[in-house]
């Protein structure tokens, strides 16, 4: 049979090597009142046990030769490395992630696999399942109080949970059939405040009258945002001067959130806003401190809610209450433009998936998507600098 229990002790009497008698323990043959009191299983490839009496050595090896021969026996189990160890791999994993994606995303990874390494530390993966993720993810409270996550919180950690089980199956960690099953995590997205394009044309007019002699890309960013409803506040922010083709009348953003390089089709209003302006090198950012800014130093790119606390002032300006940067430009034009265009083609717009027929035809798609976006200009009333206040009224609750 494969393996054994040994000992490194002899009978005193005749130094003979205790013998395992398969029931009790390891005798001298001999002399068999006197017997081995530690033991050690030596197994297939190379696992090798201490135990300080000989029950726990037999069910040790028992069970060893019983997966064995059932065809689940696994070496890694029972390395001093533990290379199946929960803890081992997700950090292993967390490694490879940080290769992968912008370091907001990272965190929010890192931030998931820690709570579920605070609650399994080194459990062999293979004990992980069904059962185990559902308390977990049920378990799971906000950091520093003693209140449940939100929905959608629990089912962010569960897609990270799963994105990290299917690593292990591509690695060969585990087998298909190693996989556990997954828990159905339901949510509710919030609701995001949006305005009509009146209020919104209010506000970006605002944001200019209030900023424009301090910068006048405060003014550009924000308004650029209501009308390019597929570009992201983050993405605008990292727009370099060498991003724009004047000719071609196109913004390229290299790193978008879809992980894929899109470009952006500019209405003609915006590339003679480009052309009028002093250009600097490819590689400055284009939405950048200009000197005399108090706190900032020039040739900074804005930081990461510059443009909301100028939005946030507008609004305040012109009391419109309850509506951020996101909802009031990129959401608000999305939904005016229903009265335009119809779903799908607003959604092609966004660009919230990829698109084959937008890179196969190239020239074309520019132009329909750039008047799409000229309509979101054209959907606004002709405003001035002596507006009067929006009535808040006009601020709408629309499903994110």
């Amino acid at each position: 049979m494969i393996g054994g229990i040994y000992t490194n002790q002899c009978c005193p009497i005749c130094g003979r090597k205790f013998k395992d008698d398969g029931k009790k323990g390891l005798y001298c043959s001999i002399h068999p009142e006197y017997g081995a009191t530690k033991f050690f299983v030596r197994f297939k490839g190379g696992i090798f046990r201490r135990f300080s009496d000989y029950e726990s050595a037999h069910r040790f090896l028992t069970g060893l030769r019983y997966k064995y021969d059932e065809g689940s026996f696994d070496i890694r189990d029972y390395r001093k490395d533990n290379p199946l160890g929960f803890e081992n791999l997700a950090l292993q994993w967390l490694e490879v992630k940080r290769k992968e994606v912008k370091s907001a995303s990272y965190r929010n990874l890192e931030n998931h696999i820690g709570r579920a390494i605070r609650a399994w530390g080194q459990i062999n993966i293979k004990r992980l399942g069904y059962a185990e993720i559902e308390d977990f993810l049920f378990a799971q409270k906000i950091e520093g109080a003693d209140r449940s996550v939100s929905s959608k919180t629990r089912a962010n950690v569960k897609s990270t949970l799963h994105a990290f089980w299917m690593w292990l199956r591509k690695r060969r960690i585990l087998t298909p059939a190693q996989m556990p099953e997954f828990p159905e995590v339901p949510f509710e997205l919030g609701y995001r405040n949006v305005v009509d394009k009146e209020t919104q044309t209010a506000v970006i007019e605002e944001v200019r009258n209030i900023s424009h002699h301090i910068n006048p890309k405060i003014w550009i960013g924000i308004k650029w945002l209501a009308t390019y409803i597929s570009i992201r506040p983050g993405e605008l922010l990292n727009i370099k001067e060498g991003d724009f083709d004047l000719n071609l009348g196109v913004a390229f953003i290299a790193h978008p959130k879809e992980k894929k390089p899109k470009t952006v089709p500019l209405i003609e209003e915006d590339v003679e806003l480009l052309r009028s302006l002093p250009r600097g090198l490819p590689d400055l950012f284009f939405f950048r401190h200009v000197s005399g800014v108090s706190g900032a130093k020039a040739g900074q790119r804005f930081g990461e809610k510059y443009f909301y606390k100028w939005w946030k002032r507008a609004c305040d300006n012109l009391g419109v209450e309850g509506v951020d940067l996101y909802g009031g430009t990129r959401h608000s034009s999305a939904r005016a433009l229903r009265k335009f265009r119809s779903p799908e083609e607003i959604k092609r717009a966004t660009m919230h998936s990829t698109n084959k027929a937008f890179e196969r035809y190239f020239q074309i798609e520019l132009e329909d998507v750039r008047q799409i976006y000229g309509e979101t200009k054209e959907a606004a009333p002709k405003l001035h600098h002596n507006l009067e206040q929006p009535s808040k009224s006009k601020v709408l609750r629309l499903h994110e």
